[in-house]
């Protein structure tokens, strides 16, 4: 089973070689916390963490 990794400049958690979202190769296997953001325009948490699209995110990496 493949470990999931955070992108370092969008925190979206995946696995693969790259990030899906922003395309970049710069990730973190060891993060803290992660949160599913289902509607980002409704979420306060999403706001605070500044995140526009749906997906699961790091909180902290």
């Amino acid at each position: 089973m493949a470990k999931q990794k955070a992108c370092k400049k969008c925190k979206t958690v995946y696995k693969g070689a790259k990030c899906p979202k922003c395309g970049s190769e710069e990730s973190s296997d060891s993060f803290k916390g992660k949160i599913f953001v289902l509607k980002p325009e409704d979420s306060e948490i999403a706001k605070k963490l500044k995140i526009n699209e749906k997906g699961e995110y790091a909180i902290k990496l």
